[in-house]
């Protein structure tokens, strides 16, 4: 027994023997032997690597400063004076021009010049209701704009100012514009002017469903800063083109928080292209009916795996889509070699182009691609542009009154209508020379006053007031029902 103790006491000594002589051994001035708490700060690294002495930028690096340079002074300053809706009341009792000096308001945005002869892109929105509107380039110049026309459905609107030798911003092909890509977005947020800030294309053909009025929704989305007074300021590229309008942010306080939405500068180039051409803007169909294809739709097709593009549903008498072949349950994945994932694909490539036009069609039909040359249309399953297109679809041919009917009728304007009557108006009682008085409570004199109120209105529904053969007056209503 006391052998063995012994041998466990020899044994303590000789590994606390050995355990000193290890640490006497691999002990250092730095720290003494003594094991450092893991509540004291490590030495920290900085992991850059450094060949040189010197570091450089490389001569590949993007750099914003010619951008910023060439677009500041083409985006400018816009405000909107207008008087808000008036008291009737107050008006009645104390007269039309009480505190109207006080009652003017002033809504700010942003524009885009883009001729040195004065055209100015801006959004709608920004300019609605406007009684004047002023713009201020960088330089602090200002001038009265005048308003060429205006497109609710885009969100765009075109304005002029008087002067020469401005600068301005080239169109780019929005198209081309790839997800990841360098933008600038140049406004005047908050009224601090000519404010430059920078992101990257976040996502292409983006619905944000921010209005249920048939509006084009096929955003370019980017993280590039906007704010309440971006709108209708430029989203350029690295080289300073213009691939964007910049419209919209989704926030819950109304100031940015990481999305910004801008109209393709494609669709706002061809808007402003009609407006000037034609004084409205030429709208293209495919003639479809549509389904937005996703992987439960895809099952029941024979897809090849792909779950993306537009599921035709039904083809429109007279659109092109029928007369080039297309068929019910075809699926489109591209138009002119441009995917098409959903129908804001579609929807914001057409919107860039013009009835008459030709595109190629790639779609799936029963797992086979096949392709197709489809000729665009326009509402009305034409391709070109008539004088009383709308007239013609909505009320019928008309003519001015004659002087024996305004000595009738004792009136001096009207227009009688002829030939077939609009089905819809035929409904509603109204008859092969019977007289239209009014529309929208505007007065007509002649058939193009007529066709003015209905292409200002899109078609859609518009008030008619009608004059029958006995004389007796009454309200119809005729276009598209809201």
């Amino acid at each position: 027994m006391k052998r063995i103790a012994s041998l466990v006491l020899a044994s303590v000594f000789g590994g606390a023997l050995a355990l000193g002589g290890y640490m006497f051994i691999n002990q250092t001035p730095a720290d003494n032997g003594i094991l450092k708490s893991n509540e004291e700060n490590p030495k920290v690294f900085q992991t850059n690597y450094i060949p040189t002495s010197k570091a450089s930028l490389s001569d590949d690096a993007i750099d914003f400063r010619k951008a910023a340079e060439e677009t500041v002074n083409a985006v400018v300053h816009v405000k909107n004076k207008a008087v808000p809706s008036s008291n009737l009341l107050e008006e009645f009792f104390f007269g039309r021009s009480r505190n109207s000096g006080q009652r003017r308001i002033v809504g700010t945005g942003s524009g885009v010049i883009i001729s040195p002869d004065g055209y100015i892109i801006t959004n709608n929105h920004v300019i609605r209701g406007a009684e004047d509107i002023e713009v201020t380039l960088n330089n602090q110049k200002s001038y009265t704009a005048e308003v060429i026309g205006t497109h609710e459905r885009s969100d765009i609107a075109l304005l002029k100012i008087n002067d020469t030798d401005l600068p301005f911003v080239p169109f780019a092909n929005s198209d081309n514009i790839q997800i990841g890509e360098w933008v600038l977005a140049v406004g005047n947020p908050f009224n601090l002017t000519s404010t430059v800030t920078a992101g990257i294309v976040s996502a292409k053909g983006r619905d944000i469903d921010i209005s249920s009025n048939r509006m084009i929704e096929s955003f370019i989305q980017t993280d590039a800063a906007v704010n309440p007074g971006n709108s209708g300021g430029a989203l350029v590229n690295v080289r300073g083109e213009l691939v964007g309008i910049n419209t919209a942010i989704t926030s819950q306080t109304g100031s940015y928080v990481g999305y910004s939405f801008a109209v393709p500068s494609n669709i706002a180039k061809k808007v402003v292209e009609d407006i000037m051409e034609f004084g409205d803007v030429q709208t293209a169909y495919i003639g479809i009916g549509y389904a937005e294809l996703g992987s439960e739709q895809a099952k029941q097709f024979d897809t090849n795996g792909i779950t993306e593009g537009v599921l035709v549903t039904s083809l429109t008498a007279n659109g092109g889509a029928k007369a080039a072949g297309i068929q019910p349950n075809d699926i489109i994945t591209k138009l002119d070699n441009i995917k098409v994932s959903r129908f804001s694909d579609m929807q914001g490539y057409l919107s860039s182009k013009r009835p008459g036009e030709v595109v190629d069609v790639k779609l799936i039909r029963n797992g086979v691609e096949k392709d197709f040359r489809v000729t665009l249309a326009n509402q009305f399953g034409k391709t070109t542009v008539d004088k009383f297109d709308f007239t013609n679809n909505y009320i019928g041919s008309l003519k001015k009154i004659s002087k024996k009917d305004a000595s009738k009728y004792r009136i001096n304007y009207g227009v009688e209508i002829l030939g077939t009557v609009s089905g819809r108006l035929k409904e509603q009682g109204v008859s092969e020379g019977d007289i239209i008085l009014k529309v929208n409570d505007t007065k007509v004199y002649k058939a193009e006053d007529v066709e003015a109120i209905l292409r200002k209105n899109k078609g859609r529904e518009v008030l008619l007031q009608v004059l029958n053969d006995e004389g007796y007056a009454e309200y119809v209503r005729t276009g598209i029902q809201n």
